[in-house]
């Protein structure tokens, strides 16, 4: 191998890692985003969890609607139990959604009145450069 090959290798693994490294940090700081926004959901802050949503989010649903539907999905299950990460894979495309930075996060969530189910967050990098979650999903 040929000190310039040599230096073409090093430079395309220093380049794979810290392209690995960026997603691990905005999975980290989108699996906090998305932890402090559940707290507020948890709560029955439905309202301040429309607030720190992603604008994505917002324009989606008014906050009326979002108060009104969460209520109705996440009452009936009753306090949260427990809730364990179960992946956070970061993508830069969703379907149905504009091309941006994503990180899908599901968690293996026990409730009150529903003692096995996945939640899904998906928090979005939003324009001023703040993880907000852009999608909330239970089954």
């Amino acid at each position: 191998m040929t000190a310039k090959n040599g230096r073409r290798v090093f430079c395309a693994i220093l380049l794979i890692s810290c392209m690995a490294f960026s997603q691990t940090a905005a999975e980290k700081a989108a699996e906090d985003s998305a932890s402090k926004w559940l707290g507020l959901v948890d709560a029955g802050d439905y309202a301040v969890s429309w607030d720190q949503a992603a604008q994505f989010f917002k324009n989606a649903v008014s906050k009326e609607d979002w108060k009104d539907k969460i209520k109705a999905v996440r009452g009936p299950l009753g306090k949260i139990n427990s809730r364990k990460l179960k992946s956070a894979t970061y993508k830069t495309t969703l379907p149905g959604a504009p091309d941006g930075q994503y990180v899908v996060i599901q968690y293996d969530s026990s409730f009150e009145h529903k003692t096995s189910a996945v939640e899904t967050v998906t928090p979005m990098m939003d324009k001023d450069g703040q993880w907000r979650v852009s999608g909330y999903f239970i089954r």
